[in-house]
């Protein structure tokens, strides 16, 4: 990886976690049932995800700039492996399974919708 590379991963990455960091901080959703902030942002990469994917990048510094810059500083799945972790401390089993499904299928959802909306303006 050359030296041009390196700043392209560095800037994607940096405002990957600017604007995840603004997200988690300041970001009250009530939907109805407990969502952590981490679990928006995750599903907000997974849309952008979706996007990128349906984009098709041949130019190997978008792909190093979104991919693994933003979306690699941006979404961050420790995080989300941290609140199964916690809630399997708290020994809520329950709350841990159905949190895991909710992630898992709304991400995929997301990232579907990301995809299916940019080929679909696309045609």
């Amino acid at each position: 990886m050359d030296f041009h590379s390196i700043r392209i991963v560095f800037l994607g990455s940096t405002l990957g976690l600017i604007l995840r960091i603004i997200i988690q901080n300041n970001l009250k959703i009530n939907l109805g049932f407990d969502i952590q902030n981490i679990s928006v942002v995750n599903f907000i990469g997974s849309f952008f995800l979706g996007i990128f994917v349906a984009l098709n990048f041949s130019n190997n510094n978008l792909l190093m700039l979104f991919y693994a810059g933003f979306l690699g500083s941006f979404s961050t799945f420790s995080s989300f492996i941290y609140q199964l972790f916690i809630l399997f401390q708290k020994r809520k089993f329950l709350s841990l399974f159905f949190h895991y499904l909710e992630v898992m299928f709304i991400a995929f959802i997301l990232f579907y919708l990301g995809y299916f909306l940019v080929k679909f303006l696309l045609m």
